[in-house]
């Protein structure tokens, strides 16, 4: 998918503000798209056509760009292996791996756990 026409792309927000940098590819789930860095990861989601972000953990039910602002769980994704990042704040960098979230996530075991 490419940028997006003028209707997809979100450019202006009342509360947040982000500088429209240059232009990037990032994968999601397996494909890759572009958007232009320093946006929030969501808006360019939304710009190649991505509307579904998570499903809900107790029902199942689909969620989508929300707040817009970071204070909500309903665009928790996987980034760069790291879950629950809200990808509604968090800025788009190139070479990003974006995955949608089964559940509630879950940060891999790091060394101290392990006992190594």
């Amino acid at each position: 998918m490419g940028l997006g026409g003028p209707h997809l792309r979100i450019s202006e927000h009342p509360i947040l503000s982000f500088a429209k940098g240059r232009q990037v590819s990032f994968m999601f789930e397996g494909t890759k798209m572009q958007g232009f860095e320093g946006e929030p990861i969501a808006a360019a989601l939304h710009a190649n056509g991505v509307r579904l972000l998570r499903h809900s953990p107790s029902l199942g039910r689909a969620r989508g760009f929300f707040c817009a602002t970071g204070n909500c769980s309903s665009c928790l994704m996987v980034v760069d292996g790291r879950p629950n990042v809200r990808v509604c704040v968090e800025k788009l960098r190139e070479g990003m791996t974006v995955e949608r979230q089964a559940g509630k996530g879950h940060l891999p075991m790091t060394t101290w756990e392990s006992g190594s």
